[in-house]
């Protein structure tokens, strides 16, 4: 998923063994955004939901962006994504990306076919045929979901691990980071958190990281492990998308006795909870 102002525009061969999904269906999170002098520049809200269209059990995760506030009047802009996951293998079989930036839309489709290590790219409308793209090792995913997906790592400072991410249509092999550990405050709460870091070791840098660009997640170090904040970094400024609400799988809202849609303190810091 590309984020915008500038964090807006931020959204192959199977691994050994099966991928263990990060995300459950009936999670959302919110996060809003800022940069530069905007601080309220847009909002990002995930959600995933069981999804029932497929003959085996999926996972629709949907990813809608928007600018707000004065960032919208400069530039109005509003994106979605969704990406179909097969909930055996964690898989993702098809990943659709839409966005309007003015009175501009652009919407294109991808599906994945690992027998053949073929994704196969469309327009949706075009008169031409896909295109196939060869895909690299790895389990691809758009770039949001490979940042809330090492929730499910337990990297600690210093190690690393590697993703496959799919910027509309080309594949970036990047290299994921632990880089530290410290202290977030969010409206949620106080988190500690682990500071991850993507980075293009493999092949030569491309895209927002030939730019000089730097992105990063924070992961809350709770039993929850919540991605409490994201981060890019460009020569006009930095992005920032700061987790302001988190609602738990209804499994885990019925564990500990949650409302459905509630904003959930960090357990080692409720008294600094701010609404």
């Amino acid at each position: 998923m590309r984020l915008i102002l500038p964090l807006l525009l931020f959204a192959a061969h199977p691994l050994a063994g099966e991928t263990k999904l990060a995300v459950r269906a009936g999670e959302t999170f919110t996060y809003k955004v800022s940069w530069a002098v905007l601080p309220g520049a847009g909002e990002i809200k995930f959600t995933a939901a069981d999804d029932t269209t497929g003959i085996t059990p999926q996972l629709r995760v949907t990813t809608t962006t928007q600018t707000r506030g004065l960032a919208r009047m400069l530039l109005p802009f509003d994106a979605k994504a969704e990406s179909i996951f097969d909930l055996a293998s964690g898989h993702l079989l098809a990943l659709r990306e839409s966005n309007t930036q003015r009175s501009k839309k652009s919407e294109h489709a991808v599906t994945f076919d690992y027998a053949t290590a073929k994704a196969h790219y469309s327009v949706p409308g075009s008169i031409d045929p896909p295109r196939a793209l060869t895909m690299p090792a790895g389990d691809p995913m758009d770039l949001i979901m490979s940042l809330v997906q090492t929730r499910s790592w337990d990297l600690k400072p210093g190690e690393k691990r590697d993703a496959l991410v799919l910027f509309d249509d080309d594949f970036y092999e990047l290299t994921i980071h632990a880089v530290r550990t410290e202290e977030v405050r969010t409206s949620l709460g106080t988190f500690q958190a682990l500071v991850l870091e993507p980075r293009m070791d493999k092949t030569a840098p491309k895209g927002m990281f030939k730019r000089g660009s730097t992105a990063r997640v924070w992961i809350s170090q709770d039993e929850r492990r919540l991605p409490v904040k994201f981060e890019v970094e460009f020569k006009l400024g930095t992005g920032v998308a700061t987790l302001t609400r988190y609602d738990a799988p209804p499994s885990a809202r019925a564990t500990e006795g949650k409302p459905a849609a509630a904003k959930i303190p960090a357990p080692s810091d409720a008294k600094n909870s701010r609404p």
